[in-house]
C-alpha cells in the first residue's frame, strides 16, 4: 500500500536528481576515518568553523542558524552511524575541501571532512531507493504548475503532464503538455531543488554589491531542469523566499568535452599546488590559492571581472591533485572498483584527466613555458597573457621549495597539508620546482565560473514547515533540500564547508519526513 506520491517532471531515468550526479561527498564531524588518521576533529571546532564560513548577518538568519546548529549536532552525532545502518560505506581518505589558510578566526575547514561515499553519489541514492520500493508511488513526467490552498493551508498541487521522454539522464526533455492533474494531498513536501540551471534567476539574484556583476561567461554545472521555476511559484502562493542572493557557484570550471546538457561543465577538485593566475599571468593574491575559499576567490574574480583565470602546473601536480567532480567522472569510486581504484596511487593521470587532457577545450599542454604561454593566447585569442610574467611568478615559485622552508604561504599550506597520511600518500604532491623537466609535461586550464547550488531558499522551521509572509508555518506545506536552501532557507550562510549539501538534503527531508508523519 502507498504511502505517498511522488511527483517529477523529468523521466524514470533522472530518478535521484542531483544527488545521482554527486561526488557522494559528506561532512562528518570527529569520525572513525578521520580519527584513524589522526585527525582531532570535534564539535566545537567544527562549529567555530562553521560560524566563520556562514558570517550570519541578517535578521532573515533566525532559522537558518538553527538549522546550522542541529545539522552540526547531526554531523558530530548520529549521522554516520543512521548512514551507515542503511548500508553506505565510506573511502578511507578524507578530503579537505575548502581548507582555508588566511587564518586561525576566517572562514575554512580547519582539519579534512569530506568523507566519500563508497559508490559516490549512486552509493548515497541506492539505500533510499530500495527503502521506498513498493511503499511510495511515483508519477514521473507530472510537472507541478501551483499549490491548492484552502482556507489558508495547502491541500494539494495542480500541474501538467508532460508527454513521455526516453532521453537520457540530465539531457533535455520535451515540455509538451499531453494533460494535467489535480491531486489533493494531507501534506505537500516541496523538494524542487535550486536554480542553477536557470541562468535568467541566477542573474536575477546575482548580488551585484558584493560580487559586481555576473560574468558574461556562465557554464552550468547541473542540468537545465534545475531551474528553480517550483520555488518561485510557491513563494508567489506565499511562502517566504529569503537569501536567494546568497549562492554557490564554482571558480574551477572547465567545459566538459563529453556534454550531456547545455553549457556542461565540470568542477575541478583541486589540490593546493597549482598556481593560479590572472587572465595576464599574474598570480592572484594569497589565500587565494586552490581549495580554500570559494566564495572569497570568487568574490576576487568577478570584481575585478575576470573573464576566465588560469591553473599552471605540471604532470606530477595534475596526475596526484586534480579530481573530477561527478560520479560519472570517477567510475572507480562509483563502480566500487577496487582494480580501478588502484590505478590513483600508479604513475599515470587518472583516464578521466587524461580524457581532459587529450580533449578538453579549456586545456593546454606543452613542453616548455614559452610555448605553453603561445598555446594560452592561441586559445583565448586575445593574447593576454603576458610570457615575461608567467616566467617570473613560476621562477620566483620554484626557487621557495629548494628549502623546508620560505616565504611562500601557498607552499606552507601544501606543507601542511601533507603532514596527514591521506593527503600526503594520494591528494597533495610534493613540492617541487613545476619546471622541472622530469615532472612535464607543462599544463594550463583554463577556469570559467559555474553554476551549481542555492544556498538561501524558502524558509522552514526546524520540522521542515514552510513559514509563510507572516512569519507563521503555512499548514500542510513543508520543504527539504536546496529549494530550502538546504534548511532554514540558508543554513550555509554565505559559505559552505562542502559536504553540507547533500548532507543537509538527507538531514532536511528525514526532519521534515519525521514532522508529517507525526502531524497526519
Amino acid at each position: 500500500m502507498s504511502c505517498g506520491t511522488t511527483l517529477d517532471q523529468e523521466g524514470e531515468q533522472n530518478l535521484g536528481g542531483q544527488a545521482h550526479w554527486s561526488f557522494g561527498g559528506l561532512f562528518f564531524v570527529d569520525s572513525p576515518e578521520q580519527r584513524r588518521l589522526g585527525i582531532r576533529d570535534s564539535l566545537e571546532l567544527a562549529r567555530r568553523d562553521w560560524e566563520t564560513a556562514a558570517g550570519f548577518d541578517r535578521p532573515e538568519d533566525h532559522w537558518p542558524r538553527k538549522w546550522a546548529e542541529a545539522y552540526l549536532e547531526f554531523a558530530a552525532g548520529e549521522k554516520r552511524e543512521w548512514l551507515h545502518r542503511q548500508g553506505m560505506r565510506w573511502f578511507p581518505g578524507v578530503g579537505w575541501a575548502e581548507r582555508g589558510g588566511a587564518g586561525a578566526g576566517l572562514p575554512g575547514n580547519s582539519v579534512p571532512r569530506f568523507h566519500i561515499t563508497w559508490g559516490t553519489g549512486p552509493g548515497v541514492l541506492d539505500p533510499f531507493v530500495r527503502r521506498v520500493a513498493g511503499r511510495v508511488e511515483f508519477r514521473f513526467r507530472c510537472r507541478v504548475r501551483r499549490l491548492n490552498i484552502t482556507g489558508g493551508a495547502v491541500r494539494g498541487v495542480q500541474g501538467d503532464v508532460l508527454e513521455p521522454s526516453d532521453v537520457g539522464r540530465g539531457e533535455n526533455s520535451s515540455r509538451v503538455v499531453v494533460g494535467d492533474f489535480d491531486l489533493t494531498a494531507q501534506a505537500v513536501l516541496v523538494t524542487s531543488g535550486g536554480i542553477g540551471g536557470n541562468h535568467e534567476l541566477v542573474r536575477r539574484f546575482w548580488p551585484q554589491e558584493r560580487l559586481g556583476p555576473a560574468p558574461d561567461v556562465l557554464l552550468s554545472g547541473v542540468p537545465r531542469h534545475v531551474d528553480g521555476l517550483l520555488q518561485q511559484q510557491v513563494a508567489a502562493q506565499g511562502a517566504r523566499l529569503i537569501n536567494p542572493d546568497r549562492m554557490w557557484h564554482y571558480t574551477e570550471g572547465v567545459r566538459n568535452w563529453d556534454p550531456v546538457w547545455p553549457r556542461h561543465a565540470i568542477r575541478i577538485l583541486p589540490g593546493p599546488s597549482s598556481l593560479w593566475l590572472d587572465p595576464s599571468g599574474k598570480r592572484l593574491p594569497f589565500p587565494h590559492i586552490p581549495g580554500a575559499s570559494t566564495y572569497d576567490t570568487l568574490k576576487h574574480i568577478t570584481t575585478h571581472r575576470y573573464p576566465y583565470t588560469w591553473f599552471l602546473l605540471n604532470r606530477a601536480i595534475i596526475k596526484r591533485e586534480f579530481g573530477l567532480s561527478g560520479s560519472e567522472q570517477n567510475l572507480d569510486l562509483t563502480n566500487r572498483d577496487l582494480k580501478l581504484l588502484a590505478g590513483r596511487v600508479g604513475k599515470n593521470v587518472s583516464p578521466a584527466v587524461q580524457a581532459f587532457m587529450d580533449h578538453g577545450a579549456d586545456f593546454v599542454v606543452r613542453d616548455n613555458l614559452r610555448d605553453l604561454v603561445r598555446g594560452m593566447n592561441e586559445l583565448t585569442s586575445d593574447n593576454l597573457v603576458d610570457y615575461e610574467t608567467v616566467e617570473r611568478e613560476v621562477k620566483d615559485r620554484d626557487l621557495q621549495v629548494q628549502n623546508v622552508a620560505g616565504k611562500d604561504a601557498q607552499l606552507a599550506i601544501v606543507r601542511g597539508a601533507r603532514a596527514i597520511l591521506s593527503e600526503k600518500l594520494i591528494r597533495v604532491a610534493k613540492p617541487a620546482p613545476i619546471l622541472d623537466p622530469a615532472d612535464g609535461p607543462l599544463i594550463a586550464v583554463r577556469l570559467s565560473v559555474l553554476t551549481r547550488k542555492s544556498l538561501g531558499g524558502l524558509e522552514t522551521d526546524l520540522q521542515g514547515r514552510v513559514v509563510g509572509a507572516g512569519g507563521q508555518p503555512i499548514p500542510g506545506l513543508y520543504a527539504a533540500g536546496e529549494v530550502a536552501g538546504f534548511g532554514g532557507g540558508g543554513y550555509h550562510g554565505y559559505r559552505a564547508l562542502e559536504g553540507t549539501f547533500l548532507g543537509g538534503c538527507l538531514f532536511g527531508g528525514r526532519v521534515a519526513g519525521r514532522a508529517i508523519a507525526a502531524a497526519l
